[in-house]
């Protein structure tokens, strides 16, 4: 897959797009889970099991952390995350990508492969001193975050339908000042 220019390499930027989704999603179930990572795929084994649901909702708070730290704090927390985790980068191709960074084995536990690749795409992020892509959603009233990977950095809400809407609150509120005032 080549031919689109990409803020980040495509591992980094599918693993922030997954965490800030895991973040905003709640997990009821495993059948939750499932749709999860049917939504955001990853190549390693799966147990499907209560166990594993629990694992990965434990990372939830964890990860909404990142969105909340500044810079050397989450330096600070990612540092921890790679020491704890000891992951072996390597270089894998797979299912139509080109070479691409995989910094733990296909065969570890869901939610470790998860926190490694997260603190991995970190890493990236603060290297390319982009911490400001890593946002709230700016809707009022919702708490939901986001990976913006717009070229121009204005990505503001979630995508958890507030684009749409706020879209629709500037359209009524529109409405509403022309039916108060109509032009003569």
């Amino acid at each position: 897959m080549t031919g689109v220019k990409m803020l980040f390499a495509h591992d980094t930027e599918a693993a922030l797009v997954q965490a800030a989704a895991l973040v905003n999603t709640p997990l009821d179930d495993v059948a939750a889970l499932d749709a999860f990572m049917r939504a955001h795929p990853d190549s390693g084994v799966r147990t499907g099991t209560r166990a594993e649901l629990d694992e990965v909702r434990a990372l939830r708070p964890r990860f909404r952390r990142f969105w909340e730290l500044g810079e050397d704090e989450l330096v600070e927390t990612v540092n921890a995350l790679l020491r704890e985790s000891r992951p072996l980068p390597q270089l894998v191709r797979h299912d139509g990508w080109s070479y691409h960074l995989h910094a733990v084995a296909r065969d570890a536990p869901l939610a470790v492969r998860m926190t490694v690749e997260t603190a991995m795409a970190l890493v990236d992020v603060v290297r390319a001193e982009a911490l400001d892509r890593l946002r709230g959603c700016a809707y009022p009233g919702c708490d939901n975050v986001l990976v913006d990977l717009s070229r121009n950095r204005s990505k503001r809400f979630c995508d958890g339908g507030c684009g749409n809407r706020a879209a629709v609150s500037a359209y009524r509120a529109r409405r509403a000042a022309l039916i108060r005032s109509p032009e003569p």
